[in-house]
């Protein structure tokens, strides 16, 4: 990586700090969620060689990767009990109000970060969203986070499930394998998640 792109995304990660604070003050366990994402997001990143420019862009996508959830409403991020089908339909708009947020800092390098937010939620055949992208049309830094966003969102105990262990987690993540997740990426994953700080029993 040159130095002028090294110096884009620090500055645009030193410059997108107030971002997770204000994250932070509106819903600490998602702040938690994405700190433990970028965390597994650059182990995977390095596993499968990604350049450092790619790696770059995917630390700070993978930390705002929620970050669209600031226009969520309280009734429904914060909803005791399990979401209905309109919630989710409004849930499924954060990563296209993350994209927006990010791109209105204007900043060199928010164009590539903000594309890996808007689509971390497409699968890999195409059912995702919220552009129902498919195989290497999502950017490569949106499956990593799709993937290690599935394993630690699995792990933790939310409004609408119960925290599971990491066997039955891995399990699950295989199940979806060709369908969800990339199973290039996913074999690697299942391979550094063994010995990540980040792996739950």
């Amino acid at each position: 990586m040159s130095p002028a792109e090294k110096f884009t995304y620090q500055t645009l990660e030193n410059r997108t700090k107030a971002l997770a604070i204000a994250l932070g003050f509106r819903d600490q366990s998602t702040l938690e969620h994405s700190d433990r994402v970028q965390t597994l997001a650059v182990e995977l990143a390095k596993a499968v060689g990604l350049c450092e420019g790619q790696i770059s862009a995917l630390r700070i996508s993978s930390r705002f990767h929620d970050i669209g959830k600031i226009g969520i409403p309280d009734r429904i991020l914060m909803k005791p009990g399990k979401l209905d089908q309109d919630d989710w339909d409004v849930m499924h708009t954060h990563p296209a109000i993350g994209e927006q947020i990010v791109l209105s800092t204007e900043l060199d390098g928010a164009s590539q970060t903000a594309h890996i937010i808007r689509h971390h939620h497409e699968c890999f055949d195409g059912s995702g969203y919220p552009d129902k992208l498919a195989g290497e049309d999502i950017p490569v830094g949106a499956r990593i986070i799709g993937i290690v966003d599935s394993y630690d969102a699995m792990a933790y105990t939310r409004s609408y499930h119960m925290g599971r262990g990491h066997s039955a987690i891995i399990d699950q993540i295989n199940r979806e394998s060709g369908s969800k997740h990339d199973p290039y990426l996913l074999k690697h994953f299942c391979r550094i998640i063994e010995t990540s700080d980040n792996r739950v029993e």
